[in-house]
């Protein structure tokens, strides 16, 4: 799909794409779904995965490319294995220097996992594309509209010990989703219909008299500290569409499972249409 701004639809339709790792590989059946619709985003505002994911949709890639892409580059553990080792390769004088780090530079990753030949700049996007990180010594959100997308990119998906934070003009970043895991504030003001993808997982059912461990214990608790923040982003800036896929199932770093994530989101894309036709309907009324 290579359309420019003139072609992008009427009424003005913002889409913030949530962080999730994994999980937000979710987004892409309903990029698919407004492909469908022969509907293009006039803005996109993204969050750590999201920011990944959303930066390709404003370069002008369709959701079945995106597809495509993601199943070449995340079918396998094995080759998403090589990919983080190689990004990763701690060289002997920074041991000595630093220690023994396990945690993957983030630039590196984002590189590797972006099509080959990908703009560095903001200003090479089709689409208006916004992005956000945190500030990791004044805890504030920073959101980056120009300069370099790939850094950009980078800092947004800096998960905490996961990866390092990101350099950047000599403010160091870390993972948006701290601050702003679906980033409504930075697309509401130019749209008329607003649409928020949360891919940060729902509530459970209990199980049974089953007491979780402490890594299920620290997962659940970051996840609702998540949820948090998004309903106080959602209360200030309503989406007009909100959407939670169900993807419970998947781990935080399973992207090898890319094929069944985006089954799994898949039933939820005539829903999702026929909610974003209503709100169509809703505009042309007036």
């Amino acid at each position: 799909m290579n359309f420019a701004l003139a072609e992008i639809s009427s009424p003005r339709i913002g889409v913030a794409l949530g962080g999730g790792a994994a999980r937000g590989l979710s987004h892409i059946p309903y990029i698919e779904a407004m492909d469908e619709m022969g509907l293009y985003p006039a803005a996109i505002a993204g969050t750590s995965i999201g920011a990944l994911i959303g930066a390709g949709w404003a370069r002008g890639m369709t959701g079945k490319e995106l597809r495509e892409h993601a199943t070449t580059v995340l079918g396998s553990f094995q080759l998403i294995a090589g990919t983080v080792l190689s990004a990763h390769r701690p060289s002997l004088i920074g041991m000595v220097q630093n220690g023994l780090s396990f945690q993957v530079d983030a630039e590196s990753i984002t590189g590797a996992f972006l099509p080959d030949g990908f703009p560095d700049a903001f200003s090479a996007l089709r689409i208006p594309f916004s992005t956000v990180a945190t500030d990791f010594y004044t805890w504030e959100q920073v959101v980056f509209r120009e300069g370099s997308l790939r850094l950009a990119i980078a800092a947004s998906m800096a998960i905490p010990a996961a990866f390092k934070p990101v350099r950047i003009e000599g403010a160091t970043y870390i993972d948006g989703g701290v601050v702003n895991p679906v980033p409504l504030d930075l697309v509401a003001a130019t749209s008329d219909i607003l649409i928020g993808i949360d891919v940060n997982g729902t509530a459970m059912t209990p199980q049974d008299d089953q007491i979780p461990g402490m890594v299920d214990t620290g997962f659940v608790a970051t996840q609702i500290m998540i949820d948090t923040i998004v309903r106080n982003m959602m209360e200030r800036y309503p989406p007009d569409i909100y959407v939670q896929p169900s993807i419970n199932a998947f781990g935080l770093l399973e992207f090898w499972r890319v094929k069944e994530l985006l089954d799994a989101a898949e039933p939820d894309k005539d829903r999702f249409k026929r909610a974003l036709e209503a709100k169509l309907e809703e505009f042309s009324r007036g």
